[in-house]
């Protein structure tokens, strides 16, 4: 293989094997396409390569850790919204200091001191805290997301009054960091028709700021997980500062690698008469390779129904990244069964697959606990976001590993309202494949 591009046909010669099975890793996530300068899909020969050794030959050649820079920097941060902690680790991991942490949930916020009990934590309402008089390179939220009304044709800040992309925008207001994050879920793009996004940048332009999204994809940044997430960056317009991402990596991290050793720990429990039903499906596998008979009892009415349902009696497979993880581990739709043993997975595991430390604790009951897991920001996901917005304040830049982008204006994003009905609803939906 000459080229550091090749077309998958190319690909499925070179490499002796087929097409499908070239479609089906791009499908699950396995390998990326681009497309070329004719609008032909192509490969990296290198991750190519990679994906062969580790799905034909058998060999696991990524190993998984737990991202880590010692050296430090004084960039400090404000975060709102910090759950269990999984962006503040990884930017702290990165290099950085918070100067506060903002969570209204009990046992989260308690997870935050347990393992932190010099981050400055309030446990509370964001509409409740003031930010006159602090200080911050850098104010970041994972927001959850809320419709606006939209009264007028031009929405302004107060019209967010109520929403906590407001509370978001007023930390970013009052503190008026050099830089602001906003991460969310990548249904966030197509929200009501693509106003609420538009609306966002049309208020962080109006508080005198530059904006750049654009989502990243987890499994390719050294978490064992297939998870997207929008990030959202904000640049003081009065600043020079260009927008810098992290630039995916031409490997993913299997199961099978992030679970080795795991400590034991609780984990939830199926039913006898689900266990059996699992027990039935293979590693990889769902609902369709259980026996007809089974697929129409366990799917119920479901079974008739349109849509290829496929988190359905899930199991994992060792030798890709997990799914998305979400708030629990055996919701019927998202079903996340161990890839060997016939039992939900447990905290440990949810944990490793964050790409969370074995020594970060959880605080609370044990629904509560997975919830904090399955919503944070994978760790080495905030650890690569960390070194580009330090990278963005130093002034420097890695090839390798970052990737500039441009601004995207407020007036060049249009709506979209075919895609009303679909997601409007649907922010937290998980696509499975």
């Amino acid at each position: 293989m000459n080229s550091s591009k090749i077309t998958i046909s190319e690909a499925s010669s070179n490499l002796k094997i087929s097409v499908d099975t070239l479609r089906r890793w791009e499908k699950k996530g396995l390998i990326k396409a681009e497309r070329d300068d004719r609008n032909n899909r192509v490969f990296d020969v290198t991750e190519l390569e990679r994906a062969h050794q580790k799905y034909i030959n058998g060999d696991s050649i990524q190993h998984f850790e737990v991202l880590k820079d010692l050296t430090k920097t004084e960039y400090k941060t404000v975060e709102l919204f910090a759950g269990a902690g999984g962006l503040a680790l990884g930017m702290e991991n990165a290099g950085l200091e918070h100067e506060l942490l903002v969570e209204i949930d009990k046992s989260a916020a308690q997870t935050l001191i347990k393992n932190r009990p010099d981050w400055n934590v309030i446990c509370g309402d964001a509409k409740d805290v003031s930010y006159q008089g602090l200080s911050a390179d850098i104010v970041t939220g994972g927001f959850p997301c809320q419709s606006f009304s939209y009264a007028g044709k031009q929405l302004g800040f107060e019209d967010a009054r109520g929403t906590l992309f407001f509370e978001l925008a007023r930390a970013v207001n009052e503190i008026r960091p050099r830089i602001a994050v906003g991460e969310n879920v990548k249904g966030l793009l197509r929200h009501n028709e693509g106003k609420t996004l538009k609306t966002m940048v049309n208020i962080m332009e109006q508080l005198g700021y530059r904006v750049s999204f654009r989502v990243l994809r987890s499994q390719y940044l050294d978490v064992p997980q297939k998870r997207e997430r929008l990030i959202i960056l904000c640049v003081r317009e009065d600043t020079e500062i260009p927008f810098i991402f992290p630039k995916e990596r031409d490997y993913t991290i299997a199961i099978r690698d992030a679970l080795q050793n795991v400590p034991f720990s609780e984990g939830q429990k199926y039913p006898e008469k689900k266990s059996k039903i699992l027990a039935l499906v293979p590693p990889g596998g769902y609902w369709r390779d259980l026996p007809l008979d089974l697929q129409k009892e366990y799917m119920g009415g479901s079974f008739y129904l349109g849509g290829g349902k496929t988190g359905m009696a899930r199991r994992l497979s060792w030798d890709e990244p997990s799914l998305t993880l979400t708030c629990a581990p055996a919701q019927k739709q998202t079903e996340r069964c161990h890839p060997e043993e016939t039992r939900p997975l447990t905290i440990r595991e949810y944990a490793r697959i964050q790409s969370f430390p074995d020594e970060w604790k959880f605080e609370g009951s044990l629904s509560s606990q997975y919830k904090q897991i399955g919503n944070a920001v994978p760790v080495n996901l905030g650890y690569h976001l960390g070194k580009c917005l330090i990278a963005m304040l130093d002034g420097s830049f890695n090839e390798a590993t970052m990737e500039f982008a441009e601004q995207i204006k407020s007036t060049s994003l249009l709506v979209d309202p075919i895609q009303n009905s679909l997601f409007e609803n649907e922010l937290e939906t998980i696509e499975e494949e």
